[in-house]
């Protein structure tokens, strides 16, 4: 990595700690639909069809596996009430709160972004 006039140059075993931190949470976080499931349920819990409203374009195949992925890494809750039929939330988990900042600075940057390639 290189040096900046503020801080000191960074080692190399620094370096590659956060490499691998990077990597650990685009695994986690990586493909196109993680952060706008996330993003929805941030906003209130929801059924499986009102995710899918709100993640316009996502199969239910593939809202099922995020949402599977999501679950196992403590990102979202699902609670599956007795009902009849069986009603099954989708929620944020305390956790995702974790993500709050990053989802900020993505959106901040998605903004500039856009705006750099397309003047608007």
């Amino acid at each position: 990595m290189t040096e900046t006039k503020e801080t000191a140059p960074i080692s190399k075993a620094e370096c590659s700690g956060n490499l691998r931190n990077v990597i650990d949470a685009l695994y986690v976080l990586n493909g196109k639909w993680k952060l706008p499931i996330v993003l929805s349920l941030v906003q209130a819990p929801k059924r499986f069809n009102e995710i899918m409203k709100d993640v316009a374009g996502i199969s239910p195949k593939i809202l099922a596996q995020e949402l599977k992925h999501l679950e196992q890494n403590e990102l979202v809750v699902r609670k599956v009430f007795a009902t009849t039929p069986v009603s099954i939330i989708y929620e944020a988990s305390p956790y995702s709160e974790t993500l709050k900042d990053v989802l900020r600075t993505l959106s901040e940057w998605g903004a500039g972004h856009r705006k750099k390639i397309t003047g608007h």
